[in-house]
């Protein structure tokens, strides 16, 4: 059983401020969610490969794929200070 004074410490960690109420509810429900950790600990999971996802994911990007860029020369026609090496902007005090 997670104690007060854990759940405290773990709560000054996240910079959270409890109530009595709360301190007393985190400890019970924190206690269940190890138990409950526990009783996985116990499964026989030998030959299970672990996963990052309960769920399969797709990848939802546009596949990575070599392309033209566009002309130096069209990109660093509309910057205020171009030169052969890029461009400079204001700095951030400016």
């Amino acid at each position: 059983m997670i104690d007060r004074d854990q759940v405290l410490h773990v709560a000054r960690l996240a910079r959270l401020k409890l109530t009595d109420e709360e301190v007393e509810r985190m400890s019970s429900e924190l206690s269940a969610v190890l138990d409950h950790i526990e009783n996985i600990s116990q499964l026989d999971l030998e030959g299970v490969e672990p996963t990052t996802a309960v769920v399969e994911l797709e990848n939802v990007l546009r596949a990575d794929e070599p392309r033209p860029s566009w002309p130096r020369e069209q990109m660093l026609e509309p910057a205020p200070d171009a030169s052969d090496e890029g461009f400079r902007v204001p700095s951030p005090g400016a």
